[in-house]
Formats: structure tokens, C-alpha cells, sequence
């Protein structure tokens, strides 16, 4: 996660740098969107079939080689838009198998019961890196645009040698899945109207509120920082989520977890709208880490009642499916937010998705109540 954070913080600067323009901004999301979508359902497949730590390590080398390549071309300076989106298709390609692989590999770690603690944990990691990468990466491609890619290609190459070395049972060939299994993980989800009502939730709500995109703009043309500021703005909601990670660990939820949810979705709106009105640097960190906070309480819950409702047949295609509602959704959120900001400016881009995002909460109250009404997540 750091060495996608690093590179994907140079990309970001290094094309708005080159063009200017904040829909190429948005076609980078595109870009990681279109390889996801298409192939989710292979995936959910190739999850349930084969050794899971196998493929998590193949898409990490994959990545890495990515990384590789953009550091060859950055000092060649035969890198162009064209051929940086196709790179970052590849990464998203990989990543699109990493994501759910990872996900259905994680249950078979942890016993049942530590699964919303563990969550957290992973949360917290994750975060972490979030905080760390970003900031790393900005500083880096202040000395030298090529760093930060030779830097996210070590860390790649690295985490592939070590997820090797993790020892589980899962390590076996399945049985081979039929044809309609590719199927079978989103067909699991419309039969569960609380795991259906959670995933379309986070779908809409992080293709509305997406600012992820756009940071590079706010970073330079709206705050007057340079690629270190990018960093900060970057870490920020990494900083917010990894402090309210920490406390659900040790203090995990228990009670009024549908309540919680909308609540949170709330926020996160409210947070997107204070950042787009904000043309202070410290207003637009504090804004970043409220949305950072309000969305791990999202990620914390979904999670754990994706996993706690599936078996472990079936958590790879499910994963996958999970995959498609909030993983793509992130990098389809970014395209949204390219083209609206092209079309209306950046700051009227963000407004509307924050208050799309409050609307989406309060239309999935009425739409799915049982959802609202989800006292824990043993219910």
C-alpha cells in the first residue's frame, strides 16, 4: 500500500504537470476503473480456485515492474499521458485480482470471533501506509520525478518476497468452479438485501464524494502548495482514519451498527463540502481527516458484515463482487470528479458530490430500513 501511495501521488502531479487539465486527471481513474470492471467476475473465480497467497504475490511483482517501468521512462523522458494511463491500466489490472484475493485471504487467519477487531487492524495498516505514502511520495518527486517510482518498485518487489513466506492451509488448488460461479458472487449479494443495501450504499457514496482526483489542483492552483503539499493533503484522511481505526480496535462496535453507518456517511458528505469551500491549508487537513474518520467506520462495518454473512466457499467471488461496488467505485469516482470539475469548475465539482453524498444516505434509509435497524453484526 505505500508503494502504490508513493507512485500514485508522482502520476497524479507528474499529468496534471504535463497537461493542465483536470479531466486527464479524472481519465487516471478511468484507467484503473475500466481493468476492474471487466475483470471482476475472473477474479472471484480465480480466488476461490487457487492458492491465494500465489496470486497475491504475482499481482505485487506485476505492480512492481509497473513501477520499473514509469522510473526507466521518467529518466528517458519518453513517458506521455497515453503511455502513463496505459501503465497505470496495468497496475489497475493487478489490482483488481490483489484487492478481493486479499480480502478472502485474510478470514482464514483470524479466528471468526476477532474478525470486526481484526478489521480494524487491517484498517489501521492500511491507513497507516495511507499516511505514509503520500507524504513519502511528495517529497520524493520534489528531488527527482523518477524516485518515487523506484521507490514504490523496491517496496512492491519486496512485499511479493514476504507474502510468500506466510504460512496458512489455504495454500491448495479448489475444486473447479462451474461456469455461473462467475455469476454466483453477485447473485449472493442480491439475495442479502443488508449486504445489497451496504455495497450500493458505499458505491454511490464514494462515486459521488471522490476529491481524491482533484487534490492535485486544490494542491497547486487553490492553496499554492507544490508536490510536498500534494503529500500532506494525500496523508490527510489517512491520518483521520488511522486514529478512529485504532480506537475501533480496541474499543470495537457493538451496537446501532446500521444508525452508525448512515451516520457516518453523513459526515463524510459534510466533510467534502467544508473541504471544498476551504481555501486554507490547515482547514482543508482537519476537513480531510473528518472524512478520513467518517469513512473507516464505513469500510470497518461493511467489511465485517460482508465477511461474517459469506462462507468460505464462496468469499473469493463474493470478494469480488465487493470488489465491483467499492474498489471501482473508487477510481470511477475519480473519473466522475475529472469530468465535473472539466465541465463546472473544481470547487462547484466537489460541492455537488458531498451533497450527493448526504442525499444517497438519506434516499438508502428509506430504500433499505432493515439496513438502518442492524442492532450488531451477530444479528
Amino acid at each position: 500500500m505505500v508503494a502504490f501511495q508513493v507512485q500514485t501521488v508522482a502520476v497524479g502531479w507528474q499529468v496534471y504537470e504535463m497537461t493542465g487539465r483536470a479531466l486527464d486527471l479524472g481519465f487516471l481513474g478511468l484507467a484503473q476503473f475500466l481493468p476492474m470492471l471487466l475483470l471482476t467476475l475472473v477474479v472471484g473465480h480465480t480466488a476461490d480456485r487457487y492458492d491465494r497467497r500465489v496470486i497475491i504475490g504475482i499481482c505485487q511483482a506485476v505492480e512492481g515492474v509497473a513501477a520499473v517501468t514509469l522510473t526507466l521512462g521518467s529518466l528517458g523522458g519518453w513517458l506521455t499521458v497515453e503511455r502513463m494511463l496505459a501503465i497505470v491500466a496495468v497496475v489497475g489490472a493487478a489490482r483488481a485480482f490483489e484487492g478481493p484475493t486479499t480480502s478472502a485471504f485474510m478470514p482464514g487467519l483470524v479466528p471468526r470471533a476477532l474478525l470486526p477487531q481484526a478489521s480494524a487492524w487491517h484498517a489501521s495498516a492500511t491507513q497507516t501506509a495511507q499516511i505514509v505514502g503520500p507524504a513519502i511520495g511528495g517529497l520524493l518527486y520534489a528531488v527527482m520525478p523518477a524516485l518515487p517510482y523506484a521507490t514504490a518498485a523496491a517496496l512492491w518487489l519486496v512485499a511479493a518476497v514476504l507474502v510468500a513466506l506466510i504460512q496458512t492451509e489455504g495454500a491448495r488448488v479448489r475444486a473447479t468452479a462451474a461456469v455461473e460461479s462467475f455469476f454466483s458472487g453477485l447473485a449472493f449479494i442480491g439475495s442479502h438485501r443488508v449486504l445489497l443495501g451496504v455495497l450500493s450504499l458505499d458505491l454511490f457514496a464514494v462515486l459521488l464524494g471522490g476529491v481524491t482526483a482533484l487534490l492535485p489542483i486544490f494542491a497547486r492552483d487553490i492553496l499554492g502548495i507544490g508536490p510536498w503539499g500534494l503529500g500532506l493533503l494525500r496523508s490527510a484522511p489517512a491520518a483521520g482514519a488511522l486514529s478512529m481505526s485504532i480506537l475501533l480496535a480496541r474499543y470495537p462496535l457493538e451496537r446501532r451498527i446500521g444508525r452508525t453507518l448512515f451516520s457516518v456517511i453523513v459526515l463524510f458528505g459534510l466533510a467534502i463540502v467544508a473541504f471544498g469551500v476551504s481555501t486554507h491549508l490547515v482547514l482543508s487537513l482537519v476537513a480531510l481527516c473528518v472524512l478520513g474518520m467518517a469513512d473507516v467506520v464505513s469500510v470497518v462495518i461493511r467489511y465485517s458484515l460482508v465477511q461474517l454473512s459469506t462462507p468460505d466457499e464462496m468469499r473469493g467471488r463474493v470478494s469480488a463482487a465487493f470488489s465491483l461496488f467499492t474498489g471501482t467505485s473508487n477510481q470511477l469516482g475519480e473519473f466522475r470528479a475529472g469530468v465535473t470539475a472539466a465541465l463546472f469548475g473544481v470547487v462547484p465539482a466537489v460541492l455537488i458530490g458531498g451533497v450527493g453524498t448526504i442525499a444517497v444516505a438519506v434516499l438508502w434509509m428509506v430504500l433499505f430500513p432493515e439496513l438502518r435497524r442492524i442492532p450488531a453484526f451477530d444479528s
